[in-house]
């Protein structure tokens, strides 16, 4: 038996990854009802459970707590329930019978599904979408079906896939909730219309997911358009003001600094998502092949006209946040850039007057110690007055006024020496 080398961690999770969510096979005629429901991460985790309760009422296993996609025959429909980052997709499908097809309106995947619980699907509705894959050959009817399921003044065609079936759509959310799609099927093996299917699936699902940006967007110009008036102001203000109007001015820059950083940092994530959801779209659409049916309008012209002007709107907000954060943080650099140079120019005349004071102090010191020395050797000298009276009585040879003036100049050298060692023990301390 082989042995292998020690294996990283994450290998088998990193390999599964690219078989995650695969298409199943689809037979014709098939009815699909497919459900978003935005979740936040408590949903997320109920709908694990609601999907597991599904499960147990037809004695079927439940998923574990790690399983992020499942596919399960529930008996009169199949469901398909997948975890995304933002979302939770419920996918329901049954075949359509023989005598259902030539019906308006052939009958819905999610009729078969127990009511009571797919009202209680976890969430908000994002999307909600019934897609019926026929088969062109059993239809002769089907302009007829087209007509009446879908609107002639909205609808949107063409063929997919290399010409071997074609969609019709309109887009538009019908009476029930749900919109409504139909692809009439010439000749594509299950696998094929399976992964076709799945396209169109998440083009409705990921266009509504970009789309979410779009209310942030809006929102956010009205406030950027006061933050860039703002900030026209400010500037202006800044540029005829005064030192003492300076530490004002950078208060107010840096509340509007704070504002406009708050609103990037509370929409900056939904903006990201929203390019990373119009590019699925964009790929999806390239993926699904279209080629133009007369007279109709594809999916591809369809997306460009309308989804466009809400990809720029998203597109433009964030770029107008960022450059009003670049221009905020410049006005803020050249504020207290001013601010700084006027602080250095006070500090320094702050230091001359310092340094004159010092100047001065040191004169008066000077002057302080000479009069001290003059003091103190006055007081010394009449001490030595007094001993040389009192030396006279054993002897002293000198008078008292020849001993006084000897003194004085010894006394005073004294005194001005023993100061000036005790002014620079001071000082040495002190450094």
């Amino acid at each position: 038996m082989n042995q292998h080398p020690t294996q990283h961690p994450l290998r088998l999770a990193l390999h599964n990854e690219i078989h995650a969510r695969p298409p199943e096979a689809m037979p014709v005629p098939l009815a699909i009802s497919h459900v978003v429901m935005l979740c936040d991460a408590v949903q997320r985790e109920a709908s694990r459970a609601h999907v597991a309760a599904l499960l147990r009422d037809h004695h079927l296993a439940p998923p574990d707590a790690t399983t992020i996609h499942l596919r399960v025959d529930v008996g009169a429909f199949r469901l398909r329930w997948e975890l995304h980052t933002e979302f939770v997709t419920w996918t329901f499908m049954r075949p359509v019978p023989s005598d259902g097809v030539e019906q308006c309106v052939p009958e819905a995947a999610v009729d078969a599904v127990p009511q009571t619980w797919f009202a209680g699907l976890p969430g908000q509705c994002l999307s909600s979408l019934h897609l019926w894959a026929l088969p062109a050959s059993a239809t002769p009817g089907g302009d007829a079906l087209v007509k009446h399921m879908l609107s002639e003044d909205a609808l949107i065609a063409s063929n997919v896939a290399g010409d071997v079936a074609e969609v019709y759509t309109d887009f538009a959310i019908q009476a029930d909730g749900f919109s409504r799609m139909l692809v009439f099927v010439a000749d594509m093996t299950p696998r094929r219309l399976g992964r076709l299917v799945q396209r169109l699936l998440e083009i409705e699902t990921y266009r509504m997911a970009a789309l979410l940006s779009l209310p942030l967007a809006r929102g956010a110009s009205a406030v950027l358009a006061t933050a860039e008036r703002e900030l026209a102001d400010l500037a202006e203000a800044i540029r005829s003001a005064n030192r003492n109007e300076e530490p004002q001015l950078l208060d107010r820059l840096t509340q509007l600094a704070g504002q406009v950083e708050s609103q990037h940092a509370a929409t900056h994530s939904r903006f990201s998502a929203s390019m990373a959801y119009f590019e699925l779209v964009d790929k999806r659409i390239a993926e699904i092949a279209e080629t133009r049916l007369p007279g109709m309008q594809t999916i591809r012209e369809f997306m460009d006209r309308r989804l466009s002007p809400a990809r720029s709107t998203c597109e433009w907000a964030t770029r107008r946040q960022d450059a009003l954060s670049q221009r905020v943080s410049r006005i803020s650099s050249l504020l207290r850039t001013r601010v700084e140079i006027v602080q250095e120019q006070s500090s320094q005349a702050l230091l001359v007057t310092m340094n004159q004071r010092q100047d001065m102090q040191l004169k008066l010191q000077t002057t302080v110690e000479g009069l001290s020395v003059a003091a103190i050797t006055y007081y010394m000298v009449g001490l030595i007055a007094y001993l040389v009276k009192g030396a006279h009585s054993v002897g002293w040879p000198w008078s008292v006024e020849s001993t006084s003036a000897v003194a004085v100049p010894l006394v005073a050298l004294s005194v001005w020496w023993s100061l000036r060692k005790l002014h620079q023990k001071i000082v040495g301390k002190k450094q």
